[in-house]
């Protein structure tokens, strides 16, 4: 039986504003500089909290990019959300009016969606009396597929559109979506990614509440320390980062410039606990095998993985052990490295994020490092090389890059160098 070639996925333009940086060129700087987005909570009072820092985006001014009838409508994660997309479309290039609209579609992920609007509305239902007053744009603020619905509408794309939500696996979900619609032929070009706001009293008191989050108050910038022997725990970070995904030949057509090839993706559940990972990482590894057979590519084609390294103490030699059960002699060959150690877990937007990281270590050909690893943890392969502390130059060909979420979900993608053949 004839089989069609499958269509081709590339990214041409990339955005993103996250603790690091509010475009994807001072984000890649500083990750390639080692720098840690942490430091003392800014967005409300944190003093009677058990952590009393995290990872926010720097800088940030709403009035900058809307105004103030737009501030209204849009919770944090939107606003993010929308200016992610605003610089990735502007990067590609695209214009607008010459696309085919029922061909172009958003698919967005956010674990949580508008956790400040939530919250805010019932403390202020709850402060004020027993007169149910809510603001007509509480629940749309609130609904996490509501940044997917407004930035189809400003560009018109009335193709695939929606919100994948699996906690920290979301962003990696919407990438893999986005990927398969656009080889199904039910679309062209998808503006993809996530976004999440959760710096807030309610993010931070109930990962604080799970002991989830490190109480390294006293030096915040030394706390996410993924694979390190003294590692306590996450450091939670709001942002979010977007990518144009286009079918190869609709790219080529219009000449547009090509980061990387968008070359496979991988899925599983762990099965196990709603919080905890498999101990033995087996999700994880079927993830990553998973990801490698839908890319068609052989496990030594992998020269990097941006693992995702959270700086728990039971996430982190899990991850290890399914990457080493997945490559096997090959992980000695590899750079591995988390760089959640600079941005903070960003939650349903980390996948995204540590995407463009991947996307750039090809582009620039340096590998970012995994910051504030003293001792690693005996648990984890001293023979790993987990990119200490110092990036280092590489010729990156092919990156895998997991994320893993609450409930056992796993989301593996693997970008590749484009080449034009």
């Amino acid at each position: 039986m004839f089989m069609a070639r499958q269509r081709r996925v590339v990214v041409t333009g990339i955005g993103t504003i996250n603790p690091l940086g509010n475009s994807v060129e001072e984000y890649f700087d500083n990750l390639a500089a080692g720098v840690s987005g942490a430091a003392p909570i800014t967005h409300f009072d944190a003093s009677l909290f058990k952590t009393r820092f995290a990872c926010e985006v720097k800088n940030y001014d709403s009035a900058n990019y809307f105004d103030r009838k737009e501030v209204r409508k849009y919770d944090l994660f939107t606003q993010y959300a929308l200016i992610v997309a605003d610089q990735a479309m502007a990067d590609a290039g695209l214009d607008v009016e010459k696309i085919d609209k029922d061909m172009a579609g958003v698919i967005w992920g956010s674990g949580i969606g508008g956790l400040e609007s939530f919250y805010q509305e019932v403390k202020g239902y709850v402060e004020g009396g027993y007169v149910p007053r809510y603001s007509p744009f509480f629940i749309p603020k609130m609904i996490a597929d509501i940044a997917a619905g407004y930035i189809s509408i400003k560009y018109g794309f009335m193709g695939p559109n929606y919100c994948t939500i699996s906690a920290c696996a979301s962003s990696n979900h919407a990438l893999i979506d986005a990927l398969n619609y656009i080889r199904l032929g039910k679309a062209d070009l998808i503006i993809t990614g996530g976004s999440e706001a959760a710096v807030n009293e309610p993010g931070v008191g109930g990962f604080n509440a799970m002991q989830a989050l490190s109480t390294r108050n006293d030096d915040p910038k030394a706390a996410s320390r993924p694979f390190d022997v003294d590692r306590d725990g996450f450091v939670i970070g709001e942002g979010g980062g977007a990518m144009v995904l286009e079918e190869l030949e609709h790219a080529r057509a219009r000449g547009a410039k090509i980061y990387a090839e968008l070359a496979g993706g991988g899925m599983s559940a762990d099965a196990y606990h709603f919080t905890a990972p498999h101990p033995e990482g087996l999700g994880a590894m079927k993830s990553m095998l998973g990801a490698i057979r839908d890319a068609g590519m052989k496990l030594e084609d992998i020269d990097y993985v941006n693992t995702h390294g959270t700086s728990t103490p039971v996430g982190d030699p899990a991850e290890i052990k399914a990457i080493l059960a997945a490559f096997g002699e090959h992980a000695y060959s590899m750079n591995i490295s988390a760089t959640k150690s600079m941005t903070g877990h960003l939650l349903g937007a980390a996948g995204v994020i540590e995407a463009l990281a991947s996307i750039m270590a090809i582009d620039r050909g340096l590998v970012p490092p995994t910051i504030n690893l003293s001792q690693v943890d005996p648990e984890i392969d001293q023979r790993l090389n987990l990119t200490p502390n110092v990036a280092q130059p590489r010729d990156v060909r092919a990156v895998l890059s997991n994320t893993f979420g609450f409930g056992g979900h796993n989301a593996t993608v693997i970008f590749r160098k484009f080449e034009n053949d």
